[in-house]
């Protein structure tokens, strides 16, 4: 007999019977609040294409590095889950699911078994918990279900309540689906490009020349100067700001931003184009580079949002074989107060910057992120981002942060996800666990009850919209 799958009421609110009252109370304020989604990694395309979702494999397993990551470590190997291997079979898909369902217990205690459970029981209707024994009759369930028009991107998107949905694009991209959905009748909610240009700031890259000529050519400057480089990514800024972003993305190894002086960066720019740049050099530049992107957002507006610490593609081999984005990165020890003071002196209380600052490494949220954001006007902490997107670590953040910085100096909820259907399940985790926290504070006798419903609807209405000035 299957084990049912249940969604209780309740979920991540407090035990204790009195709290757990109040913040029933504030999740009801918040619950069916439009879901704002400032960055994130859902294609554009997939909404113009409005194809149906291939499989349940393709939808729930293989472009989530979140899911299979945990498989991988249990001794599936990537391909096993189809990463890295274009559309499958629908043999190789029911596969691949299967393995999903037989190695369910894996994800107990994640908040992926969380987003899960929340996906298959809401949006599709799953009543039973997923093993072995009913994993072929989950995957037609959940096929039947894609097959219908209910379920194609668009009316999915419609029905999980997103006004506002960031994607992250190249600096070098057309952005032609961003137009198209900008121009469809039909189409009402708001979809923006983000600024991502990481690969143009890193000339160690081993196309680094190639994409900064393609930048050149898109931007109709020439960058065999540095004068000419700076010039193309600021036309290709204003491009984005015109077809709709609000954000530029960057996620480099570290957080320092240390400018030089315009000598030296033309002449490592000069090296890096002859193809002649030192390692030394390359680090030197990028570090320079971020502090031009920060003046650049003083310029045209857009928000300027930081994830460094990620040690990327930490396992070689499977980066070789699958690509980026299959599950080796970690996160590692982040250091922002030393490396962004020469931002910070420069335009940490410029009008035009809001500098949101990620981390990986929680140890920082009270230490550094929140005496900063609660010192200069132009900085936010961002939301807990990656491995820190979890329960526990969210209520962390809060008691961390909150004591210096306030609510205001936060980003508001980022879901930052490839899994489309995830999204509603991340919005929903985030705001149970903030109506658990401040029932917490009214029951504390620190926040009037006005005042916690208040601060519930702005963290997930207000807060975004002003840092990221949608």
């Amino acid at each position: 007999m299957p084990s049912p799958l249940r969604l209780h009421p309740d979920r991540l609110l407090p035990a204790e019977p009195g709290l757990r009252a109040i913040a029933r109370e504030l999740y009801a304020a918040v619950r069916e609040l439009p879901i704002l989604s400032p960055h994130g990694h859902v294609p554009a395309q997939l909404l113009v294409d409005d194809e149906p979702f291939r499989d349940p494999a393709a939808l729930f397993v293989t472009p989530d590095h979140y899911v299979t990551r945990l498989l991988h470590a249990d001794g599936v190997s990537l391909a096993d889950l189809g990463v890295g291997r274009g559309p499958l079979t629908e043999p190789a898909a029911r596969a691949v699911w299967r393995v999903l369902c037989e190695r369910w217990p894996l994800f107990r205690g994640t908040p992926v078994r969380f987003w899960l459970d929340t996906e298959l029981a809401d949006i599709f209707g799953v009543t039973e918990r997923p093993s072995a024994q009913n994993a072929d009759a989950l995957y037609d369930r959940v096929a039947e279900r894609l097959a219908g028009a209910d379920y194609r991107p668009r009316a999915l998107f419609e029905r999980f309540g997103i006004a506002f949905l960031a994607t992250t694009d190249d600096p070098a991209d057309d952005l032609a689906a961003h137009a198209a959905l900008a121009s469809d009748p039909t189409w009402t909610a708001r979809v923006a490009p983000t600024f991502r240009p990481d690969r143009y700031l890193e000339p160690d890259r081993a196309d680094w020349c190639k994409a900064v000529d393609h930048l050149g050519e898109v931007a109709g400057i020439e960058t065999g100067d540095y004068a000419g480089y700076i010039a193309a990514l600021e036309a290709r800024r204003r491009y984005f700001v015109e077809h709709g972003a609000v954000s530029a993305d960057h996620g480099h190894d570290d957080a320092v931003a240390e400018p030089l002086d315009a000598r030296d960066a033309e002449r490592i720019y000069r090296s890096a184009y002859a193809g002649q740049v030192t390692a030394a050099e390359a680090l030197a530049f990028r570090r320079h580079m971020v502090v031009e992107m920060a003046r650049m957002s003083c310029d045209d507006g857009l928000v300027m949002t930081l994830h460094p610490g990620s040690s990327r593609n930490h396992h070689a081999p499977s980066f070789h074989a699958y690509g980026p984005d299959t599950g080796s990165d970690i996160p590692r020890r982040t250091e922002y107060t030393t490396a962004l003071r020469p931002l910070l002196e420069r335009y940490g209380t410029h009008p035009g910057l809001h500098l949101v600052l990620f981390t990986l490494d929680e140890t920082v949220w009270s230490r550094e992120l929140a005496p900063l954001a609660g010192f200069y006007p132009s900085v936010y902490v961002g939301a807990p981002w990656w491995f820190l997107d979890a329960p526990d670590a969210i209520t962390r953040f809060r008691e961390a942060v909150t004591e210096t910085a306030g609510f205001s100096r936060t980003s508001g909820f980022v879901d930052d996800t490839r899994a489309f259907c995830s999204i509603p399940a991340r919005h929903d985790m985030a705001r149970r666990l903030d109506a658990a926290y401040l029932a917490r504070l009214v029951g504390e006798h620190r926040l009037d009850l006005d005042e916690a419903l208040e601060t519930a609807v702005d963290l997930v209405d207000g807060q975004p919209r002003r840092v990221f000035r949608l």
